[in-house]
């Protein structure tokens, strides 16, 4: 007896409201798009788009990420977004402008970072 695999086939699906998160540090820019739901379409960073070592952390690398994800998000037939950027890296505000740019309406911007109420312990300051 032989089990076949069901092989499903990806549909692109019509949507035409999304969120596009953007989370920048130091070392590079990650950038996905969900559905009003939060179900990934695509993602993309400065690293897929073969940028290494510290050309990852521009603001250049995160703009043509930013932009090839833009054209994937038309592919969807995303009209309008809303962005949460998260994290203290170069790439906020190119990602941001890149997509803009892409003819995206942009409906509404928000900065999600992480700020501790006097959690934990911080590393020490860094002697460069």
């Amino acid at each position: 007896m032989t089990t076949r695999k069901r092989i499903r086939k990806k549909t692109r699906q019509n949507v035409v409201y999304g969120k596009i998160y953007i989370q920048s540090t130091f070392n590079n820019t990650v950038i996905t798009i969900t559905d009003r739901s939060g179900s990934v379409l695509s993602w993309n960073s400065a690293g897929t788009e073969d940028f290494k070592g510290s050309k990852k952390s521009t603001a250049f690398a995160a703009q043509q990420a930013s932009e090839k994800l833009a054209r994937k998000a038309i592919d969807f037939g995303i009209q309008e977004v809303e962005i949460f950027v998260k994290g203290p890296g170069a790439g906020r505000d190119s990602a941001i402008r890149a997509i803009s740019a892409s003819g995206i309406k942009v409906k509404s911007i928000r900065d999600v970072t992480p700020v501790p109420h006097n959690g934990c312990r911080p590393p020490k300051k860094r002697r460069v």
